[in-house]
């Protein structure tokens, strides 16, 4: 992500913690599931502030008929979410199901093709279900190398194209890569401030918007 340095970057999403719900006006059967990580679960920001949160203001002020369930865990992974999604699923029987998961895969090292294989099965598996699937692409900073960077942002494109599914390229776009990325994160200098959340959403809201 740009400037972000590699140890920052590892502490700061290390700590696990709860994600939390959000509801727009409700209809059944429509339903938006946000599967993701610290970037979706308002990490060190205000209950309300975050980008899920926002989400589902935008569908109640366009008067958008959905649900939003923020099911989103700090610290999170792919393989994570692959474990979760089921049960979730069963629950919320979701019309969408966004899955915003890998930035942690790359933290801890994981072989890139667990990585894919977990988004492909989260993937099919919410198809399967009878929901539409955005997936939410991440980057990792530069000093990872430039061919580790390069193929961790092209699986989610090559998932996404094998799947079928909608893509969002880089869910921090115009945050981290921005003229000066470091006002727009917070002090751990890799979690986004509640200032970048529209910035988020908006990176999100074309794609996502498509599906309903």
């Amino acid at each position: 992500m740009g400037t972000v340095d590699r140890r920052d970057f590892i502490l700061s999403l290390a700590a696990i913690t709860a994600g939390g719900h959000a509801a727009a006006q409700s209809a059944p059967g429509t339903t938006i599931l946000v599967l993701g990580d610290s970037m979706s679960a308002e990490y060190g920001l205000a209950r309300g502030t975050g980008w899920v949160a926002l989400l589902a203001q935008r569908l109640a002020q366009q008067k958008i008929a959905a649900e939003v369930v923020n099911a989103s865990i700090s610290g999170d992974t792919t393989a994570g979410g692959r474990a979760r999604l089921p049960a979730l699923l069963a629950q919320h029987r979701p019309s969408v199901v966004v899955i915003e998961l890998g930035g942690n895969d790359a933290l801890r090292g994981l072989p890139l093709q667990s990585t894919e294989a977990n988004l492909t099965a989260m993937a099919q598996a919410a198809r399967k279900a009878g929901a539409r699937v955005l997936l939410v692409g991440m980057q990792v900073p530069p000093n990872y190398g430039a061919d580790y960077t390069r193929r961790f942002a092209a699986l989610f494109h090559t998932v996404a194209q094998a799947q079928k599914a909608a893509l969002v390229p880089f869910l921090l776009q115009g945050v981290a890569d921005g003229p000066e990325p470091t006002k727009l994160f917070q002090a751990d200098r890799i979690h986004p401030t509640a200032q970048a959340q529209p910035t988020m959403l908006e990176n999100v809201w074309p794609a996502l918007k498509k599906l309903l």
